[in-house]
């Protein structure tokens, strides 16, 4: 008879997502900027591109991809600039970047928590954990979405995925672990997956979510385990990350609703404007 399985957080199953948010934040002096939450774990991302480069940066063939990392309190350190090199390797391939040469497009991403286990904290903490990895990802890919000025071959989502420790029940794997879940794990790793439907024809239909290829993962675990289990480990991730993607779709559709406002906003803004000059005019 098989054991029963730990009790998670507000009732989860080992599959389910905590509730999922995204929002636009429409940062100044950016292209695009965005939030992703998993609950209470979030992050904000912008980005800022094509626009002009330094010529020690100018790359002829391609833009310069910069991306910059900051912890919720004191100055990056090593875990940040570390991570901003893994969410280059991730969004290189992503990204369209040989259509606009010389030129660059920079990122800047935030944690926007921070807790007793070190995640967000710069290099006064112990590093990032999957869950707030895969929320930085996602508000990365949101900004780009909301951006639209650098075309992409997909879209990036990613999720955690948390083993259990070993004890009297079999090792189990869980979907986005939560900070209270923590120090109950073995092991865990962040999983970012590029979906597209590049590979389907003209006028075929494709499925929703869009097939999709692992970019990246850094799942590492205490205890032993196999290719096997590491399979698992992805392939409960993939569906993960597809609801991710439903999400970022049904985001779009707020987003065009926000954009219309803000374009009806700016040119009442204007029209005011003009007829305040042509008042001035007249009594002139």
């Amino acid at each position: 008879m098989p054991s029963k399985l730990p009790s998670r957080p507000h009732g989860r199953t080992r599959t389910q997502l905590r509730e999922l948010s995204i929002v636009y934040e429409g940062l100044d002096r950016v292209d695009g900027s965005a939030k992703f939450s998993f609950g209470s774990t979030s992050c904000i991302s912008s980005v800022s591109g094509p626009i002009e480069v330094r010529p020690t940066n100018e790359n002829p063939s391609q833009a310069t991809l910069d991306i910059q990392i900051r912890p919720l309190a004191a100055i990056a350190g090593t875990d940040s600039k570390a991570l901003s090199a893994t969410l280059k390797s991730i969004f290189a391939p992503a990204l369209l970047l040989s259509r606009h040469p010389r030129t660059l497009v920079q990122i800047v991403g935030q944690a926007l928590c921070g807790t007793d286990s070190g995640s967000g904290l710069g290099s006064a903490g112990r590093g990032w954990n999957a869950s707030l990895i895969a929320s930085l990802i996602n508000a990365t890919t949101a900004a780009f979405v909301n951006a639209g000025s650098v075309p992409m071959k997909g879209v990036v989502c990613a999720v955690a995925v948390g083993r259990l420790k070993p004890g009297s029940e079999r090792p189990t794997l869980i979907l986005d672990p939560e900070e209270t879940e923590l120090p109950d794990l073995a092991g865990s790793g962040c999983f970012a997956f590029l979906f597209s439907t590049a590979v389907y024809a003209a006028g075929t239909s494709s499925p929703s979510p869009p097939p999709c290829s692992l970019l990246w993962t850094n799942y590492t675990t205490a205890a032993p385990f196999d290719v096997g289990q590491l399979s698992q480990a992805r392939k409960l991730a993939e569906e993960g990350a597809g609801h991710v993607w439903l999400k970022m779709k049904e985001s779009v559709g707020s987003l065009d609703k926000s954009i219309v406002l803000k374009d009806v906003k700016t040119e009442a803004e204007g029209d005011t404007g003009m007829m305040k000059v042509d008042d001035e005019k007249v009594e002139i």
